[in-house]
């Protein structure tokens, strides 16, 4: 992304209002502005279009498009009353998908709200998960993103195995307070071969992820060189995570309750599930 869209994708996020429930939303005559219409009367035809839009999609209108009456300043310390529109997320997207093709902020701004919509459609997917499928889907990104990471590391001069263990035991004692890959395998009272991936709970596993992703991208943005570097580099990610998870007044991840079950029995009985479920497959019929 260049300067000027990295620009611009903060403008988006610039005129997001967050109301006192955690909802966001966005004024419509602000995002004019950003998407460069000059005349109301311009935008209000997009709009428009928006709202049948979203109308055929078979949501209610009102939901998305809320009309709200506010006062603005007209010079010399004046005010006036005027009306505007409370969009949500989906509303920009369909104003944006029906804006005027030919400038380049409306293609810009059908990338941000098309990519912040599939974000809150995921987030909302995994909030109806259950404890035990939530841990599914955070251990399998994680094993995505430590393969990412430890491609960071070996370009960043991780070479051996030892480096490697020297490495990831950095990350672990940034995460947890100095305790080692070790401390951390005693204190979850696994057996020798049990990974301590595989026995965390859904949160303890989203910090791990965070701290991996996290000093996978600083590997690469510091352009670093040596393992001494990349050791440090993970070791201050991780303490970062763990400073703020202080700063929340959350429960440390060492402190977190251990899972009785591990990732791989949670897999297996979810295999098991589908196996034995009555509805058929297409290829079945």
């Amino acid at each position: 992304m260049s300067n000027l869209n990295a620009e611009e994708y903060k403008s988006f996020e610039g005129i997001k209002h967050i109301r006192e429930n955690g909802t966001e939303f966005w004024y419509a005559r602000e995002l004019a502005e950003v998407l460069e219409y000059v005349q109301w009367r311009n935008f209000q035809k997009v709009i428009d279009r928006a709202i049948l839009a979203c109308k055929n999609s078979g949501f209610t209108v009102s939901d998305h498009f809320a009309e709200v009456s506010k006062m603005i300043e007209i010079g010399k310390g004046g005010k006036r009353k005027t009306t505007d529109l409370e969009l949500t997320r989906y509303a920009c997207y369909l104003i944006v998908q029906n804006g005027d093709p030919r400038k380049e902020i409306i293609a810009l701004g059908q990338t941000y709200f098309a990519i912040q919509t599939r974000r809150q459609e995921v987030q909302d997917a995994f909030n109806q998960l259950d404890e035990s499928n939530k841990r599914l889907v955070v251990r399998g990104n994680i094993k995505q993103w430590n393969q990412l990471l430890a491609e960071a590391a070996h370009n960043a001069g991780v070479i051996t195995d030892e480096e490697f263990a020297i490495f990831q035991n950095a990350g672990y004692m940034g995460l947890y307070g100095g305790m080692t890959v070790a401390d951390i395998h005693a204190k979850k009272g696994l057996k020798k071969n049990d990974k301590i991936l595989d026995y965390m709970g859904s949160t303890e596993l989203i910090a791990n992820l965070f701290r991996i992703s996290q000093t996978e991208e600083k590997l690469k943005r510091d352009e670093v060189t040596t393992a001494a570097a990349a050791n440090n580099t993970h070791y201050e990610v991780a303490e970062k995570i763990r400073k703020a998870i202080i700063e929340m007044g959350a429960t440390l991840p060492e402190d977190l309750p251990v899972p009785d079950k591990s990732i791989q029995t949670i897999e297996r009985e979810e295999i098991r599930k589908l196996r034995n479920s009555k509805k058929k497959l297409m290829l079945d019929e």
